[in-house]
């Protein structure tokens, strides 16, 4: 048996995109293994979003609420999170591989003494996956030979988990004593964007260190807009300032797999192709012919930005206006 415990992330009441994936994955573990799967939501009020995570297939849907868990703290969830796959006999812990999976799941595995396999992108058998190295030039496959398996799921790997059937049952779990083992949440700075999330939107445009200055982005932020896109950047250009360092994709940034990716002024180093890559479709504006970036790209232009991108933006401007 291979039965799966996901712990899903919620936002406003609803299950964050970014989980969905983990859940297909689960499946895929689940019909090798002739497993169950449960869910588990974590915080202060997630009721909502439990309803809508009953509706994606699974055999059902745990909630863990308490004041103290509005705000995630590793140190605070991970206990949840073993004491659940325990009660419920998970052979397997599996979670997306966002910022907070990431973190929540190395305490996880060490909590139930779990080998852990961490962005995996395919499953070969209930504990033998696949999962990139080497900045995504080696596939290694890898089995975990511990009873119990924790594994952190790359989003581009799997479709999203999509609703169907009839709702599963809801239970509600007591929290217990709470314990941040000393940790404090204190803000959170955020920033207010009415652009879609970088790793769950379908069009993103991205600049690199050859935008120069970070004035120049605005060109593309407007190229980003009318497409109903989300801004990224190379790590060459969020270390140079221009830009935010959460709008990094690459390997040692966010993992990215859009629809169509436009990348401007971008060399193509392998780091930033390891998050990249993945796109349907790629579209890469630089003006040096023999960029990396033109490798993996299904159109390529050899053109400065400054000329290509108001022409382009014109373009999409011209087109929408047609549609109207």
């Amino acid at each position: 048996m291979s039965n799966v415990l996901v712990f899903v992330e919620s936002l406003e009441g609803h299950v964050r995109s970014a989980s969905l994936p983990a859940i297909t994955f689960a499946k895929q573990v689940a019909e090798q293994g002739g497993g169950g799967i449960q869910l588990l939501l974590v915080g202060k009020d997630v009721q909502a979003a439990a309803a809508e995570a009953s509706k994606l297939g699974v055999a059902g849907v745990v909630t863990v609420e308490d004041p103290a868990l509005e705000h995630y703290l590793a140190e605070s969830y991970a206990p949840i999170v073993a004491r659940v796959a325990k009660d419920k006999g998970a052979d397997v812990v599996a979670a997306s591989a966002t910022n907070l999976g990431k973190d929540l799941l190395p305490r996880v595995a060490a909590l139930l003494e779990a080998g852990m396999a961490s962005d995996v992108i395919a499953v070969a058998g209930p504990k033998t996956f696949k999962r990139p190295m080497q900045a995504g030039n080696i596939i290694a496959t890898v089995e975990v030979q511990t009873k119990v398996v924790v594994a952190s799921v790359r989003q581009t790997g799997f479709p999203p988990a999509e609703a169907g059937g009839s709702a599963a049952p809801i239970e509600r779990a007591a929290a217990g004593a709470v314990d941040t083992l000393g940790a404090q949440f204190v803000s959170v700075n955020a920033v207010k964007s009415d652009r879609p999330e970088l790793t769950e939107a379908k069009v993103v445009v991205s600049g690199g260190r050859g935008m120069k200055e970070a004035a120049n982005f605005k060109v593309l932020e407007q190229l980003a807009d009318l497409l109903g896109g989300a801004m990224g950047a190379s790590r060459a250009a969020t270390d140079a300032g221009l830009v935010p360092s959460d709008l990094q994709v690459g390997q040692t940034g966010k993992v990215v797999a859009p629809d169509l990716y436009i990348a401007v002024a971008i060399s193509g180093a392998i780091q930033h192709l390891a998050g990249m890559k993945g796109s349907k479709t790629i579209v890469a504006i630089n003006k040096d012919p023999e960029a990396p970036i033109f490798q993996v790209a299904d159109y390529g232009l050899v053109a400065t930005w400054e000329k290509a991108i108001p022409e382009l933006v014109e373009e999409v401007k011209k087109l929408q206006a047609a549609r109207r």
